[in-house]
């Protein structure tokens, strides 16, 4: 699944797979109304999109010219700029708005997967260190040696995996 030719450390190929699970089981719940909406949402927000509303706008309008001079019949809706700019310009203006937004939400998931990387690395890290602190303490002989549970439980690092299951199991209801 993951590239493991980057020199990552298995821990976080870990995590990355159990992220792109997440993702693949909420792929797989979609019904095909949502996966056809989000397709089409994704291809008008698409910079390409705007370039062929503006040149169909234009041809339209051009089109319409040359009817109205006798040159070309072809049979379409005169295109009346004085009557459709306002629409024309509406229409232009929340599509370069909606490429706009489209553009910030990428950039902000790929901020929030970083920071999840982030976040699961840093705990696996303190949980290792605590293994180690606990480790020392059992071997250094002036420490008094005693059982410490939540130092125990703290040691073990958190499966993202079992995490996402029991908040799917808890958070169901709510959705």
């Amino acid at each position: 699944m993951v590239n493991t030719k980057l020199g990552v450390p298995d821990q976080v190929i870990k995590n990355v797979e159990s992220v792109i699970k997440l993702y693949n089981e909420y792929e797989e719940q979609e019904t095909i109304h949502l996966k056809f909406l989000d397709r089409l949402a994704m291809l008008s927000s698409k910079p390409i999109f705007l370039y062929a509303l503006i040149i169909f706008f234009f041809l339209w309008w051009l089109i319409s010219k040359l009817h109205r001079m006798g040159i070309l019949n072809l049979g379409i809706p005169d295109y009346q700029l004085h009557e459709q700019l306002l629409d024309t310009v509406a229409l232009l203006l929340s599509t370069t708005l909606l490429i706009r937004q489209n553009r910030q939400d990428n950039l902000a998931n790929q901020q929030s997967h970083l920071m999840l990387q982030l976040d699961l690395l840093t705990e696996q890290k303190i949980a290792k260190i605590i293994a180690l602190l606990e480790e020392l303490r059992a071997d250094l002989p002036d420490v008094i040696d005693r059982k410490d549970a939540e130092a125990d439980t703290m040691k073990e690092m958190t499966d993202p995996q079992l995490v996402l299951t029991i908040l799917q199991e808890n958070l169901q209801p709510l959705q």
